[in-house]
């Protein structure tokens, strides 16, 4: 009788966060191969003639496209309370999001800006159109989701960055940078073409809503306040948010519960 009451309240905890997980399985012409990738949808999706808002999900380094579901199950709860879609991609492991000058078979910016968002607009009910489309992530998935978002401001309307990389250069032996650019002795303009810092000149005043934070005891603080004093100095208008922590998941935990409101608000006031 009590595994029948449990199962019961489980199903009613189900039925109050009604949302779904699927996983996706996208053609990347650019890379010549197929890519997992999850999405959630809230609850009341497929009853629903609504069309949803959009969140891009990035993991990091030494991450996969299950890396935010696993880490984080309050997810399925956060596509409820905003009613949008999440969508987390798998960006490979070491790929930072960008399209490798030395190896041709690392395409991550065209499949996520390109690939990615038409197979999603396609095959979802979403909103198809900027001011519906967020990107944020954490650590590598930091580094990505602004950097895409700054190099294409047509896509996502709003971008954020947790425990972001927002500067590569301090780091030419680190997580497989060299491998994507070349060594930064040898290939200087590659690292400074493909670093976040570095593509500020990029934003056009308010077009792009930013919000991003960091742990003071993270090794990528000082990026992300130096990218914060030059958007200051720029007047670029952000949210910027410091606090204590360092580079886990209980930070990230906390760190996506804000940026998810900033989003929602977002999506509120253009849509």
């Amino acid at each position: 009788m009590k595994k029948i009451v449990l199962l019961l309240s489980l199903l009613n905890i189900f039925s109050v966060f009604g949302s779904s997980i699927d996983t996706v399985v996208v053609t990347s012409k650019s890379m010549n191969k197929d890519i997992s990738n999850i999405i959630i949808k809230p609850a009341g999706y497929s009853s629903k003639s609504n069309n949803y808002p959009v969140l891009y999900l990035l993991h990091g380094a030494g991450g996969d496209y299950t890396s935010w579901t696993s880490s984080e199950p309050s997810l399925q709860k956060y596509a409820d309370d905003y009613n949008i879609l999440i969508v987390c991609p798998d960006g490979g492991s070491t790929s930072w999001y960008f399209d490798s000058p030395i190896d041709d078979q690392m395409k991550y910016e065209t499949y996520i800006s390109k690939e990615l968002v038409d197979f999603i607009d396609n095959k979802f009910k979403t909103i198809p159109k900027k001011t519906a489309r967020a990107i944020t992530g954490l650590s590598m998935g930091g580094h990505g989701a602004f950097y895409l978002a700054f190099k294409h401001p047509d896509i996502w309307g709003a971008a954020g960055s947790m425990s972001g990389g927002l500067d590569i250069r301090p780091f030419p032996n680190g997580w497989d940078l060299p491998k994507r650019l070349g060594s930064y002795s040898d290939h200087k303009a590659f690292w400074e073409e493909n670093t976040v810092i570095n593509l500020v000149y990029k934003i056009k005043g308010n077009d792009l809503k930013l919000i991003f934070d960091c742990g003071i005891d993270d090794f990528f603080y000082d990026a992300n306040r130096r990218l914060h004093e030059k958007l200051i100095e720029r007047n670029i208008p952000h949210d910027y948010i410091e606090r204590p922590g360092n580079h886990t998941w209980e930070y990230w935990a906390n760190s996506i519960k804000y940026q998810l409101l900033f989003f929602s608000d977002y999506f509120d006031s253009q849509n």
